[in-house]
């Protein structure tokens, strides 16, 4: 007899590792991940959606492990073919990853909506479980570093996170519309909500920052648990530590707690990360460096979210 939904909110990396975990440890109906879009971004004339492409990808058995992001077994003629003729080439589009963008951009444009493109190229690609937009509009990380607010990717990537963050804003995000079938899916029966340890400020506070989407998680009747993405004092991958300090906050599990606040009914962290987070602390590790790994933790994760209903 099925407990209930699980709806994870994720983004790329760290994300892509717990949604693979729990999406081998339930039943295919009983996952549902709703994807980070404000990394998305139009590039080369392609609509580029990394966070939904990674758990795509990694749900998919398709990921490029070593390199921790992109398809397994790629290759790069066209990055090659776009530098030689003095194009952008400082987003890298691997042969195999860019008939997706093709694909994808192909569509939006003949008016399919982002969901229904998720929805039809997951299936294709062997997804078992539903990965869902945040939202269909458009919603677009925007930083603002010293020299002047400039577009996510152009921070992440081609400036490799050198500016220093002063503030973030998330461009169309009070107009967005809730992806509607997460937010039937929060008011019908759910088990538990689980907050990937993704970075809170760019993985996470985008869906939240999605008008109805934090009200429907808040009236949800279902325990909210978030994973730390910081261990032993620093982040696993990517530039939450980073950030943190330049907005002003103690690189910790704790910060990033106070970060979601009451949001949260539960919160699982390393060994050693426990310090000044108040409510109900679960400790157990959650690097996951193996499949096994990602299960432990899956598990750990939802046998604590049912210890708080």
């Amino acid at each position: 007899m099925s407990r209930g939904l699980v709806v994870a909110l994720s983004g790329g990396v760290g994300g892509a590792k717990l949604a693979l975990g729990l999406s081998r440890i339930l039943p295919l109906d009983e996952l549902l991940v709703v994807a980070n879009t404000g990394d998305d971004f139009e590039h080369l004339g392609l609509t580029i959606c990394p966070d939904i492409d990674t758990l795509t990808y990694v749900l998919a058995g398709l990921d490029n492990t070593e390199q921790g992001w992109g398809r397994r077994d790629e290759t790069w003629s066209f990055m090659a073919t776009i530098a030689s003729v003095g194009g952008a080439d400082w987003f890298r589009l691997g042969d195999r990853d860019l008939a997706l963008h093709v694909e994808r951009t192909r569509r939006l444009r003949a008016g399919e909506t982002l969901t229904e493109i998720t929805s039809d190229i997951t299936h294709r690609l062997g997804v078992k479980s539903r990965i869902l937009p945040m939202s269909d509009d458009p919603v677009r990380t925007r930083v603002l570093t010293d020299s002047g607010w400039i577009d996510f990717q152009d921070y992440f990537v081609r400036q490799q996170c050198r500016p220093v963050v002063r503030k973030l804003e998330f461009d169309g995000a009070p107009k967005a519309r809730p992806q509607p079938d997460v937010i039937e899916a929060l008011a019908g029966k759910v088990r538990a909500i689980v907050i990937c340890p993704s970075n809170p400020f760019i993985s996470i506070e985008p869906i939240l920052a999605v008008p109805g989407m934090r009200a429907a998680i808040e009236t949800c009747d279902a325990p909210v648990v978030a994973i730390s993405p910081i261990v032993g004092g620093t982040a696993v991958k990517g530039p939450t530590a980073k950030m943190l300090q330049e907005l002003g906050l103690t690189v910790s599990s704790a910060s990033v707690a106070k970060r979601y606040g009451d949001l949260l009914d539960g919160y699982i962290v390393d060994h050693g990360d426990s310090q000044g987070i108040p409510g109900k602390v679960h400790v157990t590790p959650t690097l996951m460096k193996t499949v096994a790994d990602k299960e432990v933790l899956a598990r750990s994760t939802l046998a604590f979210a049912d210890s708080l209903t």
